[in-house]
């Protein structure tokens, strides 16, 4: 059996990490569009608008990691049918979910606005926004579905090509909305909404030129939707939901304790987790190497009988991995005061996160190895270890902070995260092997 050597880990990884870079100018583009044209209650409103949505489909990632473990292994064991019958069950979920938002649109938007405090003015722009943009809820729950295809199949450079599509399409349509039609803010919107449906259509030609599905039967559908066919999906899916319900307890908990401490703090925390999140983007391409890796390495070794080039396979992502780690680690020892000065040039903001370099430093290595773990464990499709992996990263960060705020103050969050993070690799790191034993 041929394992899987540093080329293909770079040729998976690779186009995952430049589609990711450009993840964050598209806030940067919208917000500096409206920034420019109206006042801080828009601004607000869009910031607002923006985190509905971040909860809204943060809860369905498991159409993009689902997928990506079952189809990598379905392309591993050389069954193809299989391959094309997972993708027509996660667009149909994807497909039922978005209805599912359009059914309960209003109730969400005004139940989350009477929690968040905001002006009228403010409410008022991200109900608009809201209310334009969840049309487009389709077109991204569908994206989701094939990204996590594409990369199963050992294709990485097709969900780049549609991710760079969507961020350059969304920041053009939303300038020439904003700027030259009398749209105005709302345009903003409405770019959004042809960035997502203009990515669906590449991703179907790509479909239908690269991988010749030209189309799906209502019939193949159907058979494919049957619980008998779709249970082991959905099983996956249920147990990737739950990771993501307790993801947001630790990100939506860090910054809303953040917020207890007064703006200062809250500045500086959503500094440097803007800094966890762009090194993110880097390690994260390694980890979707590692679905697809060892989703393959999985699938073959179903139908060999040998699981001799998964423990190689695993070692190698690490490697590189660790690699990304160190490297941010030190260009953060070396200059993470500049990278905190390049998001904000108040002196108080700037002062205050001086007493937290030392995380910034030491946080890219023991992240690596969670965000590598999660790879490693989707390409196994382990969903009941991910999930529980999740539930004791939550406890983790809930324990540390209330064991510790009372004597750090403000350290107490950065203590906390790290303490999730811990959770997460030390459990992962001693269940691999019953992964492995229970093949």
């Amino acid at each position: 059996m041929r394992r899987a050597h540093n080329s293909d880990i770079l040729r998976l990884a690779v186009p995952s990490i430049l589609a990711n870079i450009t993840i964050p100018l598209v806030g940067i583009v919208d917000t500096a569009i409206v920034g420019h044209l109206s006042d801080a209650a828009a601004i607000g409103g869009i910031a607002i608008g923006t985190m509905l949505f971040d909860l809204l489909y943060w809860n369905f990632g498991f159409l993009r990691i689902g997928t990506s473990g079952l189809a990598a292994q379905a392309y591993g064991a050389g069954r193809k049918d299989e391959c094309r019958k997972i993708l027509t069950q996660s667009l149909t979920i994807a497909l039922i979910a978005a209805l599912a938002i359009w059914a309960i649109q209003w109730l969400f938007v005004t139940a989350v606005l009477a929690v968040v405090p905001c002006s009228a003015e403010v409410a008022g722009v991200a109900r608009q926004y809201f209310f334009v943009r969840i049309w487009a809820a389709p077109a991204t729950l569908m994206l989701m579905a094939f990204k996590g295809w594409f990369i199963g199949m050992q294709d990485t450079q097709s969900p780049m090509a549609v991710d760079i599509l969507v961020n350059v399409v969304n920041m053009i349509a939303s300038y020439c909305l904003a700027v030259y039609t009398p749209l105005c803010v709302v345009g903003v919107a409405w770019g959004t909404f042809i960035a997502q449906y203009s990515g669906l259509i590449l991703a179907v030609l790509i479909l239908t030129f690269k991988y010749g599905i030209v189309n799906m039967r209502f019939r193949e559908i159907i058979a494919a939707m049957k619980w008998s066919e779709i249970q082991r999906m959905m099983a996956l899916n249920g147990n990737l939901f739950i990771r993501s319900l307790c993801f947001m307890v630790v990100y939506v908990g860090f910054t809303s304790l953040a917020s207890k401490y007064g703006d200062t703090e809250l500045a500086v925390s959503s500094i440097m987790m803007k800094l966890f999140m762009f090194f993110s983007f880097f390690v994260d391409g390694f980890a979707y190497a590692g679905e697809a890796l060892v989703g393959k390495e999985w699938g073959k070794a179903s139908v060999e009988k040998d699981d001799s080039s998964i423990a190689p396979t695993v070692h190698a992502l690490f490697n590189w991995a660790l690699g990304v780690g160190v490297l941010f680690s030190l260009i953060y020892a070396l200059w993470g005061k500049g990278c905190v000065g390049l998001m904000t040039n108040d002196a108080e903001v700037l002062g205050a996160s001086s007493q937290y370099i030392g995380w910034l430093i030491a946080m890219p290595i023991i992240s690596t190895l969670a965000f590598m773990w999660d790879g490693v464990y989707v390409g196994a499709t382990a969903g009941v270890q991910i999930r529980n992996s999740m539930i004791w990263a939550a406890v983790g960060f809930v324990v540390a902070y209330v064991a510790t705020y009372r004597f750090v103050g403000a350290q107490a969050l950065y203590i906390a995260y790290f303490a999730h993070l811990i959770a997460r690799v030390v459990y992962l790191s001693l269940e691999w092997k019953n992964v492995m034993g229970s093949r």
